[in-house]
């Protein structure tokens, strides 16, 4: 296994850095007080070419691998969540779908327009009635003509409001189950496609997510991502190998609070002495070090396997569960080592504490990935 960094994703990681720590944490109260992030962050983000991450060069993007992302998702993990999801989503399953199945002419469509930021990616997948159970899909596409009509609900979308383009999947063969849900690619203007209520979250301010209400929603049959009946399968692959990236994301955060509570711990005397001379506050930084760098060699572990086309679906659910429940372990430790001050409104630990409880439910719960892990052990043992 080689973790090692080309110069330029080297000097990409230490511009990324420097725009984190410079710019985006400035506005990070603003994020949250606002629900919004701020356009000039936007336009700064576009010009560092970080919603091209994961599109190949040809087509404008930068087109790093899997390793050389999760070194810049580490970075964009330790400011403002909201914003750390606003790029994971698109550059994550809202274009990897595309750029992995997507045809020569609609890479050229769409790939070059979403690598320069000006279209923002979204991936529609659960549903009302097909959250967990994603097989379980309601929303229907029937063709007629040159068009599929698309009919249905989505909910929980990600990017929903700010996205300009969806990769959905729906319907095309009730008889055929899992082998019956097909992908569209679905762009916002298409006649029948809606936004409806925008979901009211605990965390995650300035990262909005939506329902997507399709009613009599005309797609062009070109615009299949993929052959029919492959959308599952597909949807399958996109969570599996952006697990790593999510990870890396969640690293990056822990590594953020790590380094506020460590600092903290330092300056606050209790007892006469800094708290971190005492023993209870001592190991729980001491715990917190050791999950992280367990963490950090996990990801780039399953990351360097992605690159390398290997089966990741037990290692990459394995590190989806460990890094979320990471996450969460570590905001908990982190928030009591500032006592009453980490619970306060607008000081950034009570903020990450929130934002660190989506993890362990969004793209696959802590229960289902533990289900993927037994599943692939029982085909190992068997």
């Amino acid at each position: 296994m080689d973790f090692q960094l080309d110069e330029d994703i080297l000097l990409l990681k230490e511009n990324v850095r420097d725009f984190i720590q410079k710019e985006v944490e400035a506005v990070a109260e603003q994020i949250e007080a606002d629900d919004k992030i701020p356009k000039h962050i936007i336009e700064m983000s576009k010009e560092l070419g970080l919603f091209g991450l994961s599109i190949p060069e040809k087509y404008g993007g930068l087109g790093i691998g899997m390793v050389g992302k999760c070194a810049i998702y580490e970075e964009i993990g330790q400011t403002h969540n909201g914003y750390t999801t606003l790029i994971g989503a698109h550059t994550g399953i809202g274009t990897v779908g595309l750029v992995e199945f997507g045809n020569e002419q609609q890479k050229e469509k769409y790939l070059p327009l979403m690598a320069s930021g000006e279209k923002i990616g979204a991936f529609a997948l659960t549903e009302p009635e097909a959250g967990s159970n994603a097989a379980n899909l309601q929303t229907t596409a029937v063709k007629k003509g040159d068009k599929y009509i698309l009919n249905g609900t989505k909910h929980y979308i990600t990017n929903a409001t700010e996205a300009d383009i969806f990769t959905v999947m729906v319907v095309t063969n009730r008889s055929k189950g899992a082998r019956g849900i097909s992908a569209f690619i679905v762009e916002k203007d298409f006649p029948g496609f809606h936004i409806g209520a925008v979901e009211q979250k605990m965390g995650l301010r300035g990262s909005h997510s939506a329902e997507i209400i399709l009613e009599d929603c005309e797609v062009p049959v070109e615009n299949m991502l993929g052959e029919e009946g492959e959308g599952y399968i597909n949807a399958l692959k996109i969570l599996t190998n952006g697990r790593a990236g999510l990870a890396a994301r969640n690293l990056g955060s822990c590594q953020k609070l790590l380094d506020m509570a460590t600092t903290y711990a330092l300056e606050r005397k209790q007892f006469g002495v800094p708290i971190i001379e005492h023993q209870a506050v001592a190991h729980m930084l001491a715990e917190m070090a050791v999950e992280i760098e367990a963490l950090r060699s996990f990801t780039y572990r399953v990351a360097w396997m992605v690159d390398e086309r290997k089966n990741v679906i037990k290692e990459a659910a394995m590190l989806k569960l460990y890094g979320s429940e990471t996450y969460n372990r570590v905001a908990d430790k982190a928030l009591q080592i500032h006592g009453g001050l980490g619970y306060i409104a607008g000081y950034p630990i009570e903020r990450f504490y929130r934002d660190a409880r989506i993890t362990r439910i969004y793209e696959g719960t802590s229960e289902i990935q533990k289900n993927i892990i037994a599943k692939q052990l029982m085909k190992e043992y068997s």
